[in-house]
């Protein structure tokens, strides 16, 4: 397993791609609110081997199956915990790999799309509460980093910093560069700015966005590692849990991500083992 933080140092680290698609390719239900989270509980076996899969492709660093697990919900919390712990031992049983600890948006545990918004009527504080338990057993249960991903509002970037700043383990924080709570001119440059300032954060930068968004994004990043894994183009209608729309080759605009300052570059959803693969090539 490579050394994450001095290897991002020298050169691009490839990020594995959509679990949640390549669980669905395998045959597996993920319709439900529960997502890849209901293989995680069902069918562990089948996590482990889409890990596997994205690590055979050149995948360096596999982000765990919790994106869509919380507290408070239709799960018992101590089979959320116990679950959350699961999908790190996975992760790193599927291989040769760093295991970033997938930490999603309240919007997320909601299944209603709201990730894409940051509209969650909720203040710093509950936001902070809502978190916290989650990153607390994450950050314990043996993953080398936290992903926080898909935050879609400058508010809870600046509750998730408060909630890392007592942990002791590094992160990456990536922001849904297409939501609407980043809308205003301006307020991602400041939000990838706000993540950038925190003590644990080692990169930040855009995940679950359309290729096209990247770009941008990067060029007003901060002056650390970035981060760049996007769908590959289609977009997701929340109220009828389907993609609509075609798909890019993500292997042809790689090598502007890394020229822009992307260190950590892979795919989010609808990326395929054969997309790490390419984007592996393209930026070694």
């Amino acid at each position: 397993m490579i050394d994450l933080l001095d290897t991002l140092s020298r050169r691009p680290v490839v990020l594995d791609g959509g679990l949640g698609t390549l669980l669905e390719a395998r045959g597996n239900d993920v319709t439900s609110a529960l997502w890849s989270a209901r293989v995680l509980r069902d069918d562990p076996a089948e996590v482990r081997a889409a890990h596997a899969a994205f690590v055979d492709a050149g995948a360096e660093v596999v982000i765990t199956a919790s994106y869509q697990l919380g507290f408070g919900g239709d799960i018992p919390d101590a089979e959320v915990e116990a679950l959350l712990r699961r999908s790190v031992s996975l992760a790193r049983e599927a291989g040769d790999a760093v295991v970033a600890a997938s930490v999603g948006p309240v919007g997320a545990l909601r299944a209603d799309g709201s990730e894409y918004t940051g509209d969650y009527g909720l203040t710093v504080d509950e936001l902070r509460i809502a978190h916290r338990r989650r990153l607390e057993v994450l950050a314990d249960a043996g993953a080398d980093l936290l992903a926080v991903e898909t935050i879609p509002s400058p508010l809870e970037v600046e509750a998730v910093l408060l909630e890392l700043a007592a942990l002791d383990i590094p992160a990456f924080v990536s922001l849904s560069a297409d939501s609407t709570g980043f809308a205003t001119p301006g307020a991602l440059a400041a939000a990838l700015g706000i993540a950038a300032s925190g003590s644990s954060v080692v990169a930040v930068g855009v995940n679950c966005c359309s290729p096209g968004a990247v770009l941008g994004a990067l060029t007003e990043g901060p002056g650390i590692p970035l981060v760049a894994y996007p769908n590959t183009g289609e977009t997701w209608d929340a109220a009828t849990r389907t993609w609509r729309g075609a798909a890019a080759p993500l292997a042809a605009d790689a090598p502007s991500w890394v020229a822009a300052g992307a260190r950590l570059v892979g795919g989010c959803c609808r990326s395929m083992p054969a997309d790490i693969a390419a984007i592996a090539a393209a930026v070694r």
